[in-house]
């Protein structure tokens, strides 16, 4: 309740009608103040007209004006620069350490306010409680909120990139290839893949990339995902083999508890499949940046990243002594079109900020508008609430919206909901 309050006066969404102290003085805000997380009132720095009075001080917010008293304000030196006090119920008078009384004001708001606020933020039975509503956005609104959660969301996955380089010491090629690790998780196992990733660093790999066993070896050793009994399975057993004297060797342990996640997942997706991947690219050394970053289309992109998996895992979704009789293609187009969104595209952008290469950054977004939309269920739901989404640029947006704001109930922060509360408000 008082955070919904706290966002009420920071938008100025009270009818200035009812801007009235309980004195019967009327209230003219000039500004609301800057919002206030910490210790101490709710807001600083407000400028405020009183009645024929300009005050320049704090703003402090409570639902009930006794919270004054019970939160010991009245006691609290912090508090002597109030100059106004807004509550929801006045049920007692404030004052100063020094007696004086601080001007108070309820805060009046339509009635069915603060049951639409709950029905916004406090549905979880439904992914989208504002899609019923969503046409009454301007499309005009609509796309310059879809245009900030893309940079938003880009700028992002590029910042992430940058605290890596940073714990990498600056080494590009080891940054990518922790980004290429759980860009190949897809989302469900992502956060193994960049832990197993980081067990191994690129410059230990290194030292064993002309040979795939000993790469796979310790991939699979570390990932923990070489079976137990092999059942004939030669080459298995050689993975095990070689991965009991490097362990030994180098005194590596596997990653404790990886968490790999394989229910109600198609056999081509299998944790398996993905790390025989990331090995292949490790296999002969891992040079990638320059060429990555040199790309100039996003096919050349597509072609880079579908490295074909050959020998073992080309008939394999996991260890087996028998293979199929077929060879198994080893990243469908769009399953590589994801890894240009999640890896490709960040790369570009976070090189480019780094070097001033604004036109590798530009690059990057213009992938995105070429590429279209990924198609999974977030992108579906806002699909059927009568938003167009036709490139990648707009799919990643949403997915920023659903994951930064709608599962975080984070409904004022939104435009939509903005919006669509601000509507609201007034009585």
């Amino acid at each position: 309740m008082e955070r919904l309050m706290h966002y009420v006066w920071q938008y100025r969404l009270v009818d200035p009608a009812d801007m009235v102290t309980v004195d019967g003085r009327k209230v003219t805000v000039i500004d609301p103040g800057r919002h206030n997380t910490d210790s101490g009132p709710d807001f600083f720095n407000a400028k405020v007209r009183i009645g024929d009075r300009l005050w320049a001080g704090d703003v402090e917010i409570h639902v009930r004006a006794s919270d004054w008293h019970r939160h010991g304000h009245h006691n609290d030196g912090a508090y002597d620069s109030v100059v106004l006090h807004v509550v929801d119920c006045d049920d007692v008078a404030v004052e100063r350490r020094n007696g004086e009384r601080i001007p108070q004001l309820v805060m009046r708001c339509a009635p069915d306010f603060h049951k639409r606020y709950d029905g916004l933020v406090g549905r979880s039975d439904i992914d989208l409680p504002c899609a019923p509503e969503m046409g009454e956005i301007s499309p005009l609104h609509m796309r310059d909120w879809i245009t900030a959660l893309a940079y938003e969301r880009a700028y992002a996955k590029a910042e992430r990139i940058m605290e890596h380089l940073g714990r990498c010491a600056g080494d590009w090629e080891q940054t990518l290839y922790v980004t290429l690790a759980r860009g190949l998780g897809f989302g469900t196992n992502a956060e193994p893949m960049e832990r197993l990733a980081l067990s191994l660093p690129l410059h230990f790999l290194r030292k064993h990339s002309d040979s795939a066993t000993a790469i796979e070896a310790l991939m699979f050793g570390q990932a923990g995902l070489l079976p137990e009994r092999s059942d004939g399975d030669r080459y298995a057993d050689s993975l095990k083999r070689e991965y009991a004297f490097l362990a030994h060797k180098f005194s590596l342990r596997p990653v404790e508890s990886p968490g790999w996640k394989m229910a109600r997942m198609r056999p081509a997706n299998f944790p398996h499949r993905r790390v025989a991947t990331l090995a292949a690219f490790v296999t002969g050394d891992f040079r990638l940046v320059s060429r990555m970053v040199g790309l100039k289309s996003v096919e050349d992109a597509i072609a880079l990243l579908r490295t074909p998996l050959t020998g073992y895992w080309a008939t394999r979704f996991t260890f087996s002594p028998v293979g199929s009789e077929r060879m198994y293609e080893t990243m469908s187009r769009a399953s590589a079109m994801v890894l240009v969104i999640n890896v490709a595209v960040p790369l570009m952008i976070a090189y480019g900020m780094r070097h001033g290469d604004q036109e590798l950054v530009q690059r990057g977004f213009d992938w995105l508008v070429e590429m279209p939309a990924e198609s999974n269920s977030i992108v579906g739901a806002f699909a059927s609430a009568g938003i167009e989404v036709k490139d990648a640029f707009t799919s990643q947006a949403l997915i920023q919206l659903r994951r930064e704001y709608c599962e975080k109930h984070g409904c004022l922060f939104c435009r939509i909901g903005h919006r669509l509360l601000s509507k609201r408000a007034r009585r």
